[in-house]
């Protein structure tokens, strides 16, 4: 099983991207405070997985390639069509679909006019999201800023509020499994079973490879790699996060490394550190520890995507190091890397991958 495996960072230089609601013991009624992990080391602000997610699902859908599912909405739940077949999201980003059986809740669903789209559910659904994202987390400790301010464009006294923000690098991880992209189980077992009878009749009527022996259903190898370089795509433009009229916060990351690896463990993690002043830098150790301890699971070049101006006095070294150890890599804005990522993919060599 291969992954692309990648580790990217988030530059917030004034910024409050995910935040946990009113703040206790706050100076104002109406403070809001960011979300942050606190130890003995000090506070850790860091951005939520789901949250990430989505900025990214988000950022997708403003992509005229991109299909997204529907939502549909009961009364205490909603969820996605959850067809992977049809849409590119349910595919990348997995979903959970149980159907009440209640005669109420069947009967609001057949009065319903918006849900004429909707894929018949026979089963409860479960697909695993083969797109697996950590939590942001500051690379080291840093006390957030509260910021005092007033609401005076009226009469009489003026409303104060207050809110949180942090400077911090933020780091986070993603694992993308490749041979999961486009694949889909129908296996009636717990977490395999992504496709009921009237997914598996769409699956015939399209004609998608059916695997017998691995009981799944397969996507034509070019229909899987679009919607993988969609996503990566998005990667390149993501946009989002809390604040964003008082921050403008460029949740694009300026420094992203790439690799495809045989097997789902994140080679990468401990490549960028904090230095004695919570600054980042590259581990150049760390680097050749991955090349000498795991050259046999990496089934790529490394892709290394950095932004001009960030970080660049380390630059040099990094590239001289890599090449020294003989690693083979390639660097250059993030968008120019991630396409050539999605170039390699449509290669013969790129194409055993998702195998």
């Amino acid at each position: 099983m291969s992954f692309i495996t990648g580790l990217f960072v988030v530059d917030a230089p004034a910024s409050a991207l995910n935040n946990a609601g009113s703040a206790e013991g706050a100076r104002t009624d109406n403070t809001v405070a960011v979300k942050y992990i606190s130890t003995r080391a000090g506070q850790f602000p860091y951005v939520s997985a789901q949250a990430f997610r989505y900025w990214l699902r988000t950022t997708l859908e403003g992509n005229p390639k991109w299909k997204h599912a529907p939502i549909f909405r009961e009364t205490k739940i909603a969820y996605a069509d959850s067809n992977p077949i049809k849409w590119w999201d349910d595919d990348l980003f997995g979903y959970m679909r149980a159907p009440s059986k209640k005669k109420e809740a069947q009967a609001a669903r057949e009065a319903d006019a918006s849900r004429e789209s909707e894929t018949p559910t026979t089963d409860n659904l479960t697909r695993v999201s083969p797109f697996r994202v950590s939590t942001l987390v500051s690379i080291a400790p840093v006390s957030p800023t509260d910021d005092f301010g007033v609401m005076s464009r009226h009469e009489g006294d003026p409303v104060p509020h207050e809110h949180q923000f942090y400077r911090a690098t933020l780091k986070g991880l993603f694992s993308l499994d490749l041979r999961a992209c486009g694949t889909f189980s129908y296996r009636k077992k717990t977490g395999y079973l992504n496709l009921d009878e009237a997914r598996i009749a769409q699956a015939k009527e399209r004609g998608l490879e059916d695997l017998q022996g691995e009981k799944v259903y397969r996507l034509p190898k070019a229909e899987r790699i679009e919607r993988i370089a969609t996503l990566l795509e998005g990667l390149s433009t993501i946009e989002g996060g809390a604040k964003l009229t008082l921050h403008y916060t460029d949740v694009m990351p300026p420094l992203m490394l790439l690799v495809v690896t045989r097997g789902g463990n994140h080679v990468l993690n401990h490549v960028l550190q904090a230095d004695a002043r919570g600054l980042p830098y590259i581990h150049l150790d760390a680097l050749k520890e991955i090349q000498r301890v795991f050259k046999d699971d990496l089934l790529s070049d490394l892709y290394i995507g950095w932004s001009a101006g960030y970080m660049a006095e380390q630059r040099p070294a990094v590239e001289e190091t890599l090449t020294k150890a003989g690693v083979t890599f390639k660097i250059g804005h993030p968008r120019e890397v991630l396409n050539a990522l999605v170039a390699d993919l449509r290669s013969e060599a790129g194409g055993k991958w998702l195998e």
